[in-house]
């Protein structure tokens, strides 16, 4: 059954609920959209439902090592942290401003 709805937005912050690495949110695919190969890439016994929002990531690993991330609604939750640094991805101060109300403006939104 496919969701109608993703539960997060654009420019927030996320966490991978399983590894823990942070991100925030550059784009949304109401379902799965990546290749068979990825997919069949993760284990079986974590391997999402495809039939749900995919998120793309500006992401970092614990080592602060930027990527781009591709993750199931279902293995992410808020980064509610206070005061944590953003994403330190090349990526990110081009298509994001300022964190207002829990999230980074787009700057194609800012003015």
């Amino acid at each position: 059954m496919l969701k109608a709805k993703a539960k997060f937005i654009i420019g927030q912050p996320v966490r991978h609920r399983l590894f823990g690495f942070r991100g925030v949110i550059f784009d949304v695919d109401p379902r799965f959209a990546n290749t068979e190969e990825w997919y069949q890439s993760i284990p079986a016994d974590v391997r999402p439902s495809k039939d749900q929002p995919f998120y793309h990531l500006f992401a970092e690993s614990p080592d602060k090592s930027p990527y781009i991330a591709y993750v199931s609604e279902q293995n992410l939750v808020p980064d509610s942290e206070e005061g944590t640094d953003p994403i330190g991805h090349p990526d990110f101060d081009e298509i994001f401003g300022d964190l207002e109300n829990g999230r980074y403006v787009p700057r194609e939104q800012m003015n």
